[in-house]
């Protein structure tokens, strides 16, 4: 690595490390290791994170160089778990939404849903929920994986160097989160999708919002193709790196873009369609270089086609009112959320139904949201294609108004598992790209 940099080198200070300890600021290494005393057969260890800008979160990797050529890859996880898995198990079922949409941040939606539809099959309901609660978690799903596919490409654009990339995804993704507030009333963490349906249904003038959002988003997906399908620079930083081959997914268990950009279509949404996406017309994207410029692209159009699922759940949920919750009153958590006269809480006609007219509708109000519902002994796992990849999950119930236990499948784990077989023999400015086209996020890794 030659660079303007001076190069500086301090003997070992610490007489108990293990070998030679050396910091270096610069310069040129095969120039330098015979001032240092050491062997051109001896390597260096690295550690790139855990607070490294491109290792997206609190990721670290221990990197074994020989020169700029990575030798060895290991990742070391772990610094942001949280125990959500565990504090689910001391919350009611509904509760739990709380806790699991935290995981991966970027996917909040996705979480939501697998776990909700694990609880509906534990409770023998998958049949029961309103079609237009099915129809707005599509919705919903949809709009975080283009999100999320957003966050990948400009956190990527800007590990690069490449400012303008990350500009623009941000620009965009915040049109998507101002519609997923105007419906939920949060940006993230939303915990909208609960057991039995969605929390309340679209606010008055969500489709209005949708229909005249969608094609500028379209339009800035555009401008993205435009800055990097074509880029030499960028084609010359991504092709043939972070290669991970059809045998190599398989044997990992990788899921997601990483294993369609090896060309075998893999997704959920077509193989054991869930919430209803049988009904919706979109492809399946496929590449086959499997390497981070196929991974980039497969996002690329990933995201037009999540928009073309948008627009059709949009007409439905227009030409389709209905209820969005269960009927099944000892299941279904109060949805007749509206914004009172102080633009808080439920309406007033709803908090004066409970409170003065029917002393059951309380009492039932009263337990259901402080006790919960229970949920018949059993265990079940439901998968679902998050940006990522496959994210399951599996619950197990005793019969009680809490889980015993709530495991998650998160993609982003397995699929780190992958970063040693991408980057090891490519340089050491490649694991930046390998990682990023991974897109790990940390928080759906360490749980």
């Amino acid at each position: 690595m030659s660079t303007s940099t001076s190069f500086s080198a301090t003997p070992p200070m610490d007489e108990a490390a293990e070998g030679h300890v050396i910091d270096v600021s610069g310069g040129d290494w095969d120039e330098q290791i015979g001032d240092l005393g050491m062997h051109p057969e001896e390597r260096i260890v690295v550690n790139m994170g855990p607070q490294h800008p491109s290792t997206h979160g609190v990721l670290r990797l221990i990197l074994e160089l020989d020169g700029e050529t990575v030798t060895e890859t290991r990742a070391g996880i772990g610094y942001l778990h949280t125990g959500i898995e565990k504090n689910m198990e001391f919350r009611t079922w509904t509760q739990g939404v709380t806790f699991c949409t935290r995981m991966d941040y970027l996917t909040p939606m996705f979480q939501e849903a697998a776990y909700c539809l694990s609880v509906e099959r534990l409770l023998g309901i998958e049949d029961e929920i309103p079609e237009r609660a099915n129809a707005i978690r599509v919705l919903m799903m949809e709009l975080t994986r283009v999100s999320s596919h957003l966050i990948c490409l400009g956190t990527g654009g800007m590990e690069l160097g490449a400012t303008t990339v990350m500009t623009i995804g941000f620009r965009e993704r915040e049109r998507l989160l101002s519609i997923i507030e105007n419906i939920t009333g949060l940006r993230m963490n939303n915990a909208y999708i609960r057991p039995g349906g969605v929390a309340q249904d679209l606010s008055s003038n969500s489709i209005e919002m949708i229909r005249e959002y969608v094609p500028v988003v379209r339009k800035g997906i555009g401008e993205l193709e435009q800055l990097l399908l074509e880029n030499p620079i960028l084609k010359g930083r991504l092709k043939n790196v972070g290669y991970l081959s059809l045998t190599g997914c398989t044997a990992l268990g990788i899921t997601g873009p990483i294993l369609r950009s090896t060309g075998l279509p893999h997704d959920l949404r077509k193989l054991a369609p869930y919430c209803g996406y049988e009904k919706y017309d979109f492809e399946v994207v496929t590449r086959t270089g499997a390497d981070a410029y196929d991974r980039l692209a497969i996002r690329l159009e990933e995201m037009r086609e999540s928009l073309k699922i948008i627009e059709q759940v949009t007409d439905e949920l227009e030409a389709n009112p209905g209820p969005v919750m269960v009927a099944d009153k000892k299941i279904a958590w109060p949805a007749q959320l509206a914004l009172g006269g102080d633009g808080l809480g439920n309406s007033l006609e709803h908090i004066r139904n409970i409170m003065g007219t029917s002393m059951e509708a309380l009492i039932h109000h009263f337990k259901i949201v402080t006790e919960g519902f229970r949920v018949p002994p059993g265990q079940a796992y439901v998968a679902v294609e998050s940006p990522k990849g496959e994210l399951g999950c599996h619950t197990v119930s005793e019969g009680g108004t809490r889980p015993y236990r709530a495991h998650f499948r998160d993609p982003s784990f397995n699929n780190l598992q992958a970063a040693s077989a991408m980057c090891e023999g490519g340089n050491l400015a490649d694991v930046v790209v390998a990682v990023a086209s991974i897109d790990p996020v940390m928080g759906g890794v360490d749980r």
